[in-house]
């Protein structure tokens, strides 16, 4: 494209140098886009600095995983072992209960706190009023605020077999002290805490749906619910593929804070999860290279969950992340 210029008396002077641009090293391309860009780079910079500390940093420490941890060495230090820690764990009498437990909690946990928010925001949708609609939402998203302890506590006081909300219902004793309770405790806590507050992103995605399809549809004689099947479940499905990938991408990565306080002697069996394992070998029993060979696999699980369901979603609905 060549350069163009405008004659005249007063005339101002346009020059079309976009083939220049082009060609430019890519250094300069660099420069200018950080010039014309520099404001928005500003408001990203605080979060690129906490995701490199937090996220890319630790992982100097893998190496960890494949060598044999002596503190007078440091990180770097240690004898290579190869996949001597990855064997140990696989070949631990506890590694099948940790993953059934794992694989049990995390499964119903992502099934159920990706369905429910989607229900209530299809529900909260359908509310007229504006002044029950942003009532409902404050309220169901409320408890998204209450601390891990806070929240573990009242489940203790609910389930308090004497007193409990919920205890005196079940017998003499706790719910909690019962394995294959654990699992379900969890998974509703967990929902009933974040429901209200993943559903934003639902509500958020169902207001930009056209007025003009619901009139359309109601002509047709189109109910309620043939009004979600058709209009609103459509408008929110890349929304949902989206959120399930996601979700899937830390499927094995049951909260270690909320599981180790809700845990005791008397639940082990059902509540022992790979965070907790790898907290009780790395910090309590100090086997600082098995417990990052534990962490590493659970990464690596995910990391393949993750792979897979964009893979899928990309091939199915067109829909993926990468």
């Amino acid at each position: 494209m060549e350069s163009v210029k405008e004659k005249g008396a007063g005339a101002p002077v346009v020059v079309d140098n976009l083939e220049a641009q082009r060609k430019a090293p890519l250094p300069v391309k660099i420069v200018r886009h950080f010039k014309k860009f520099w404001q928005l780079w500003t408001f990203v910079l605080p979060a690129m600095v906490f995701v490199i500390i937090f996220a890319y940093v630790p992982m100097y420490g893998l190496g960890l995983a494949f060598k044999d941890y002596n503190p007078k060495k440091g990180l770097a230090g240690g004898k290579f072992v190869g996949l001597k820690y990855f064997n140990q764990f696989f070949q631990n009498p506890q590694f099948w209960p940790i993953m059934r437990n794992t694989i049990n909690i995390a499964v119903q946990t992502v099934a159920f706190g990706f369905i429910f928010p989607i229900i209530l925001a299809l529900l909260i949708n359908q509310i007229h009023s504006m002044k029950v609609k942003s009532f409902v939402q404050t309220i169901t998203y409320m408890p998204h605020f209450i601390s891990v302890v806070v929240m573990v506590s009242m489940i203790n006081i609910f389930l308090t077999p004497d007193s409990g909300i919920l205890g005196r219902f079940f017998g003499e004793q706790s719910l909690l002290a019962y394995p294959n309770w654990f699992a379900p405790i969890y998974w509703i806590s967990e929902v009933w805490q974040h429901c209200g507050w993943n559903c934003i992103i639902y509500l958020a995605a169902l207001s930009s749906v056209d007025v003009s399809l619901y009139e359309a549809a109601k002509i047709d004689g189109a109910g309620r619910l043939r009004l979600i099947w058709s209009v609103d479940l459509p408008t929110i499905m890349p929304t949902c593929v989206i959120m399930l990938i996601l979700n899937l991408g830390g499927i094995l990565s049951v909260g270690f804070d909320k599981t180790f306080l809700l845990q005791n002697a008397l639940n082990a069996p059902g509540s022992e999860v790979l965070s907790t394992f790898v907290y009780k070998m790395g910090i309590m029993n100090g086997q600082i290279s098995l417990s990052t060979a534990v962490g590493l696999f659970n990464t690596l699980i995910n990391f393949c969950f993750l792979v897979a369901a964009n893979f899928i979603s990309k091939k199915v609905s067109d829909t993926s992340i990468f």
